[in-house]
């Protein structure tokens, strides 16, 4: 199992266009992939999970992955995180 903790810095937080780009992100991987906010877990590779957790500007999430390739799909998520400029 992997994980990794950011901090949303983007001004909008997490909203549609991010959001898909990190679905399609964890969707390369065949690991369970998932996000948590303020105790709320949801599958990454779902939009309208990681939509319905409506994350804004300041938010503390973390990613975890379980299975085969955890460690890359956690790994290429906190970078597609940062590459959008939605966190660190």
């Amino acid at each position: 199992m992997a994980e990794q903790t950011m901090k949303i810095t983007a001004a909008d937080g997490v909203h549609a266009r991010p959001a898909t780009a990190l679905v399609q992100v964890a969707g390369q991987y065949e690991a369970d992939v998932n996000l948590e906010y303020k105790g709320k877990s949801v599958n990454m590779k779902s939009i309208m999970g990681v939509m319905s957790l409506g994350i804004p500007n300041g938010a503390e999430i973390k990613y975890s992955a379980e299975g085969s390739d955890a460690e890359e799909a956690v790994a290429a998520l906190v970078k597609k995180t940062k590459d959008e400029g939605l966190g660190e």
